[in-house]
């Protein structure tokens, strides 16, 4: 199983539609992934989820997303030079064992030129620290709001064939 993570929960984000185009790339390999979007987290889980007393519907959800899925692909979007707050926040109280021995694949996304590299170096990292194995080829998507159309969806062909090309390699 994958799991295809939005590692943002912002309202109205352009990271959704890198998602979007990604679950469709899967779709036609014939992939079978779940979507872990952070506007699924229950709303008080920073606080009712921390210390090693998760809600149930934070365990099911983690038990479900991450603990029975063996590879990853998450899209993160630039935060202040690095990633969403609210996904290390779900890394953090997720049991650290549910990413040992995993795969994971990174994307980044900014309206800047670097594509949120700093923010996958600093993924990385931590994906390391949980003994998950970083795929190599992390893609950064630069000037994200010249590569959506007037209805939001990522139609740019070259950006939709490197995402084609690490999804294809990563599956393998």
């Amino acid at each position: 199983m994958v799991t295809l993570i939005c590692a943002t929960h912002r309202p109205q984000n352009q990271t959704t539609a890198v998602v979007n185009a990604y679950a469709k790339i899967l779709d036609e390999m014939g992939v079978d992934y779940k979507k872990l979007d952070m506007v699924e987290l229950p709303k008080d889980f920073p606080f009712y989820g921390a210390f090693g007393n998760p809600s149930p519907q934070l365990s099911e959800l983690a038990e479900e997303k991450i603990n029975n899925s063996k590879k990853f692909i998450v899209i993160a979007p630039e935060y202040n030079g690095s990633f969403p707050g609210i996904f290390k926040t779900f890394i953090d109280i997720v049991p650290p064992n549910y990413w040992n021995f995993k795969n994971v694949a990174l994307v980044g996304v900014a309206s800047g030129r670097a594509g949120n590299l700093r923010g996958l170096d600093h993924l990385t990292n931590i994906f390391n620290y949980l003994k998950a194995e970083v795929y190599s080829n992390k893609i950064p998507i630069s000037g994200i709001d010249g590569l959506l159309d007037a209805n939001q969806e990522l139609m740019d062909e070259e950006t939709l064939a490197v995402l084609k090309e690490q999804a294809i390699n990563f599956l393998k």
